[in-house]
């Protein structure tokens, strides 16, 4: 068993130092007898094994049930169950690992069946999923470790499919506290996950705020540089900081260093809480760096620059 075998905070200097050498760490995890799969250290919390849960009764069936965890109360999903595998045998339970994640503003234990080890690679080495998998895919990019495949998780996909949440009604207060110049903008959305793309821009469409979508940040940065060739530049780009190819620090150093681009208001977002990744978003560039942003917070940002571009043009 690896050092992962105890208790993992994803906070870990470990983890941090990977991001400040660009590089990407990975969590090895196995729900099946047959495949790999991994999610970033910065959405683990913690790694424990599975004691005591509480089933709850008329819960979704990929609901193991709930467990206190540190004094915190989780709710426990079988992972293998929740992406389309069977469920992990009850004999196989008290072997079982359980992944603490905090995605979506909300922490949630996924139950595996076993932890393999950190893994450390460059962003540049993990490549988005094979195109036409469709949106329902759980993975969100593929890396090679040991000559064996591994399949990076869209926990974000999981979560929103076990634990469905309406969709937030714009505010009135927020739609007035829109720049009236701000529909003048464009606004380009990169992010890996299906999920949080679709969650930013709802947002836009809501607002009636022109935008477009990346997945990776290699095609941002092409729609970013083809868009200022067509005299049609992007002035807003929000960004998550995790993704396969360039991830968003790499991303802002590469708008950044292009003249064409440099005025681009550049948002990073992650899914943790961290002063961490605040701290580094500025020493690349960033104008703002938001953690577990809400739909305020994000078109509050967006306004600061429109709010930018319509000084820099004044």
């Amino acid at each position: 068993m690896s050092e992962l075998a105890t208790t993992h905070d994803g906070k870990a200097e470990k983890s941090w130092k990977a991001q400040e050498n660009s590089a990407c760490g990975l969590v090895l995890f196995s729900v099946n007898e047959h495949q790999i799969f991994a999610i970033g250290t910065l959405k683990v919390k913690e790694l424990v094994p599975l004691r005591s849960y509480r089933r709850v009764p008329a819960s979704h069936p990929s609901i193991l049930g709930m467990a206190s965890i540190r004094g915190r109360t989780l709710p426990i999903v079988d992972l293998a169950h929740a992406v389309g595998f069977p469920a992990i045998p009850e004999s196989e339970l008290q072997r079982a690992f359980v992944i603490v994640t905090d995605c979506l503003r909300m922490e949630v234990g996924l139950l595996v069946r076993r932890i393999d080890r950190i893994f450390e690679t460059s962003w540049k080495n993990i490549s988005p999923p094979a195109l036409g998998l469709g949106n329902e895919v759980f993975i969100t990019g593929v890396v090679e470790f040991e000559e064996k495949m591994v399949q990076i998780m869209d926990i974000e996909l999981v979560i929103s499919d076990l634990f469905p949440r309406k969709s937030s009604e714009v505010k009135d207060s927020l739609i007035e506290s829109v720049s009236h110049y701000l529909t003048d903008m464009t606004v380009l959305v990169v992010d890996d996950s299906f999920v949080a793309r679709r969650q930013l821009t709802d947002i836009l469409q809501r607002l009636n705020i022109p935008h477009l979508t990346a997945d990776n940040g290699q095609d941002a940065l092409r729609i970013l540089l083809e868009q200022a060739h067509k005299a049609t530049p992007i002035h807003v780009l929000v960004s998550d900081i995790e993704m396969p190819g360039l991830n968003g620090y790499e991303l802002t150093l590469e708008v950044k260093k292009h003249s064409q681009l440099s005025n681009t208001y550049v948002i990073l977002h992650t899914s943790l809480s961290s002063e961490i990744s605040i701290s580094k978003a500025e020493s690349v560039g960033a104008e703002e760096a938001l953690t577990k942003f809400d739909a305020e917070e994000l078109i509050q940002a967006i306004s600061r620059g429109a709010e930018h571009h319509f000084v820099a043009r004044s």
